[in-house]
């Protein structure tokens, strides 16, 4: 066990725990947070994405101890006043269907959006071809992106 302190979802935590713990099952079974999802479990589908410090991250893989002094944002921590723009651009588009990849997809948008205010298609498809959909609405994401950005939304609120 090891100390770990980080800021989750703009507040300060410290905590004591296995530093080898993938960020996933300390986030869903340590702290109750089950937004991020499980899926593959080798960072290759992108359903357990969550950003550490505004860069997106694979919590399947990556040992809590990874975390120590950053700042993490779930989906539970992206509209800390209510839905984010991101949020109501999904529900406004409709996208989910099955909804599992949705935190993943919704996180990995912010990123983008932060780092790019107004991409163009070809850059949210080459962006967001990293979070897989099994139920294939990457055109709904497409244009909840676009909503989100004509709203100049991405940073967690």
């Amino acid at each position: 066990m090891r100390k770990i302190s980080f800021i989750l979802n703009g507040k300060s935590m410290k905590t004591s725990v296995d530093p080898e713990m993938p960020l996933l099952w300390f986030l869903r079974d340590v702290l109750g947070l089950t937004g991020t999802k499980y899926s593959c479990g080798v960072a290759e589908c992108g359903a357990c994405t969550v950003l550490l410090d505004g860069e997106e991250i694979r919590s399947c893989v990556t040992p809590v101890a990874d975390i120590e002094g950053g700042s993490l944002t779930t989906i539970e921590g992206l509209g800390r006043d209510g839905l984010h723009p991101l949020q109501e651009a999904w529900i406004a588009e409709e996208v989910p269907q099955c909804g599992y990849c949705q935190s993943g997809q919704i996180l990995a948008a912010s990123a983008l959006l932060a780092k790019n205010p107004r991409p163009t298609d070809e850059e949210i498809t080459e962006h967001m071809s990293a979070i897989l959909c099994r139920c294939g609405t990457y055109q709904r994401i497409r244009r909840a992106i676009h909503r989100a950005a004509e709203h100049g939304e991405g940073e967690p609120s």
